[in-house]
């Protein structure tokens, strides 16, 4: 069985992502296998594409980018991300993955 593109740990979720840095522009792009795509502007080289990643998804889930972490795939296409207490859910997920995989996550943590 595959790990989930999305789920919950606590308050936090945690997203598998196939990273496709150098695009025209930063988005989601769907999903790959079992992984959310997202394209990134910014080149594979010496962490600016990593780096830009973070501020996408601080940005895209309303969060500082404090509270967004590189959990593994450092060096690879394929990474585990960690966004802490997420404030908002990006519409643009929506067409992809199910709402209840959103459950809370417009609601600040109490």
């Amino acid at each position: 069985m595959s790990e989930p593109a999305l789920r919950r740990d606590g308050t936090d979720l945690l997203l598998l992502v196939h990273a496709q840095p150098g695009a025209k522009r930063s988005e989601f792009a769907g999903l790959h296998g079992d992984a959310l795509k997202i394209r990134i502007q910014a080149p594979a080289v010496d962490g600016k594409a990593n780096e830009a990643m973070r501020r996408f998804l601080a940005e895209a889930f309303a969060v500082p980018v404090s509270a967004v972490s590189l959990v593994s795939g450092q060096t690879s296409r394929h990474k585990r991300w960690r966004v802490e207490a997420p404030r908002r859910w990006p519409e643009a997920l929506s067409a992809w993955l199910p709402k209840q995989a959103a459950a809370s996550v417009d609601e600040p943590p109490r």
